[in-house]
């Protein structure tokens, strides 16, 4: 038989479930202030004992109310945060099964894509999604098998909240750790948020990259174009962790084709970058801006990634990326960005290399102005000269092989620097031959 006390405490227990059962919206709503108020931080076995070893029962009331009202989003901030204290308590391994077995994972997901949802409804979803995938690698799976990744990568994109973008990022970085069965997926998602329009989404979305990266191990062949496209945006946050991003894939698979991916947005087209102005820019009552300058704004922003001068950021640490760039003719597409007139920030970013073919595609006078002061250089150039710069067919490559050449055929005689006097001395002949 049980005990008078424990009789009370039954009798308090069906007491307050007939009070939430009898409950209208307003009553409810102020039932679960008080047990937010009261319960927050506690263990499985003390809501135990304060629900009379009988918390289940009011669990199944909350989950039930949640999967008939979660549509309209009546108290559902409220609700979840209720949910919440029963899934994040300590030993909580059953309040958690019984949430799962009613379908918990996939209202969840559902409601992060119902538009008349609050953005704080909407995150405290994701926090309890959160709760769930730490909790293992069987409830990673689960809600990957519940097309989790599609779902909370399609609200990242959409969500007007950095704070609740930021959950996100968590639970993604989650389900990429511990979870080989369906990390890939993951990673494909994060890619696939790249061309996405808000930049808070982008560069959570970069960020999460660089971590999954290593735990993934190949790289996705559509990766390159994904990430050298995000550098077109006037984003400095997002341009960074892009630079970031490529920074770690030099050391893939991926090298060759980000480095020439970069060569070959040193010189954009019109044609590419009229497609990049924005429609505000085509207004005739508003002062009329050149269709380059999206371009050349980002430009600005990779040349330094690229230019030798205090060892750049890609070939601070490894000269052969450099010599990568200069076989790519990356010297061709930054001379052209110093005849850049519509952005003087793309004229001070030289890459000063192979300084012999520089100074005979230049001319003696303005490789002599370049030298004087590089860094000024943007502000005394004339127009002519500038075309001189952004019309040039400096083609360093064909110098690097002829060099490799003299080396190899002057090792006999003297030191590298003979070899490289006699490769100087053979594009001077060059010279004088294509004048005559």
């Amino acid at each position: 038989m049980t005990s008078i006390k424990e009789q009370a405490a039954i009798s308090r227990l069906l007491s307050f479930l007939q009070e939430w059962d009898n409950a209208g919206k307003v009553a409810r709503s102020h039932i679960l202030d008080k047990f937010i108020e009261t319960n927050q931080g506690k263990t499985a076995p003390e809501l135990e004992q304060e629900f009379s070893q009988g918390a289940s029962l009011f669990l199944i009331r909350l989950t039930t109310w949640l999967r008939i009202t979660y549509m309209t989003g009546c108290c559902l901030e409220k609700l979840l945060k209720s949910i919440g204290i029963f899934l994040s308590a300590v030993s909580s391994n059953r309040y958690l099964r019984e949430f799962l077995e009613v379908g918990g994972v996939l209202t969840l997901l559902e409601i992060l894509g119902l538009e008349k949802i609050t953005e704080e409804a909407k995150k405290e979803s994701v926090k309890l999604l959160q709760v769930i995938a730490n909790s293992g690698r069987k409830y990673k799976e689960l809600i990957c098998e519940s097309y989790g990744v599609r779902s909370t990568a399609e609200f990242l994109a959409k969500s007007q909240s950095e704070e609740t973008q930021e959950e996100v990022q968590v639970l993604l970085d989650s389900l990429v750790h511990g979870n080989p069965k369906y990390q890939n997926q993951v990673y494909k998602g994060l890619i696939a948020l790249l061309p996405c329009t808000s930049p808070k989404a982008q560069q959570l979305s970069l960020q999460t990259l660089r971590t999954a990266q290593p735990i993934i191990g190949t790289t996705h062949p559509s990766i390159v174009d994904c990430v050298l496209k995000v550098l077109g945006t006037m984003h400095l946050e997002v341009q960074y962790e892009a630079i970031e991003l490529i920074k770690d894939l030099v050391g893939y698979d991926v090298r060759q084709a980000l480095l020439k991916g970069l060569v070959a947005l040193l010189i954009p087209s019109v044609k590419e970058t009229s497609k990049l102005q924005a429609k505000i820019l085509n207004d005739p009552s508003i002062l009329q801006l050149t269709p380059s300058l999206p371009m050349f704004l980002h430009l600005a922003w990779r040349c330094p990634r690229l230019r030798a001068p205090g060892a750049g950021v890609l070939v601070r640490n490894d000269i052969s990326i450099a010599e990568e760039l200069l076989y790519l003719r990356v010297v061709h597409g930054l001379m052209a960005a110093m005849g850049n007139t519509d952005h003087s920030n793309s004229q001070r970013l030289m890459f000063p290399m192979v300084a012999e073919h520089v100074r005979r595609c230049m001319g003696e006078e303005l490789y002599q102005l370049f030298l004087s002061n590089a860094a000024d250089l943007y502000m005394k150039i004339d127009s002519v000269q500038a075309d001189i710069l952004a019309a040039n067919k400096v083609n360093v490559t064909r110098a690097l092989r002829h060099l490799d050449s003299c080396y190899s055929m002057n090792t006999f005689c003297g030191s590298r620097d003979s070899a490289h006097t006699a490769c100087v001395t053979h594009f001077q002949n060059d010279d004088v031959e294509s004048k005559e």
